[in-house]
């Protein structure tokens, strides 16, 4: 693999079940790395999490919002309008602000060399829960 790094943007994506109390919860990330040609979602909503913020919450209604954003990425046909964008403009659509269940955080900016496997490592840093550190054998 090259050595080459590129410049990309990010976002996390954040679940806010009740948009009047602005309780979240982070459920995926966009990448974008315009040098690659590259705009990507990884989505992994903690539906436990969800419901502990909002009993009351629409987990089905967020899960479809969330596919939503993942065929924007993708330029499936059911996206719409919005999916059929240049790829620069889906992300800047995606990432603009919104008073919804589903709002995107601040766009950040970083260097990779795979913007694949970036999306990955902030999917897992930024997203899923973290892993149990071992406890030090003191023996």
């Amino acid at each position: 693999m090259s050595s080459e790094r590129y410049g990309f943007e990010y976002a996390v994506l954040r679940v806010v079940p009740r948009v009047d109390r602005g309780e979240m919860i982070n459920a995926g990330v966009l990448l974008y790395c315009r040098p690659r040609h590259y705009l990507a979602a990884r989505v992994a909503l903690d539906s436990l999490r969800v419901l502990a913020i909002d009993p009351a919450a629409d987990v089905a209604s967020i899960e479809r919002a969330l596919a939503a954003v993942l065929g924007v990425c993708d330029q499936r046909p059911a996206a719409g309008p919005a999916g059929q964008q240049e790829i620069g403009r889906r992300f800047r659509w995606l990432t603009a602000a919104r008073s919804t269940v589903v709002q995107p955080g601040p766009v950040h900016t970083g260097l990779t060399q795979d913007p694949d496997a970036e999306a990955d490592r902030l999917l897992a840093a930024l997203v899923l829960p973290p892993r149990p550190v071992p406890p030090e054998n003191t023996t």
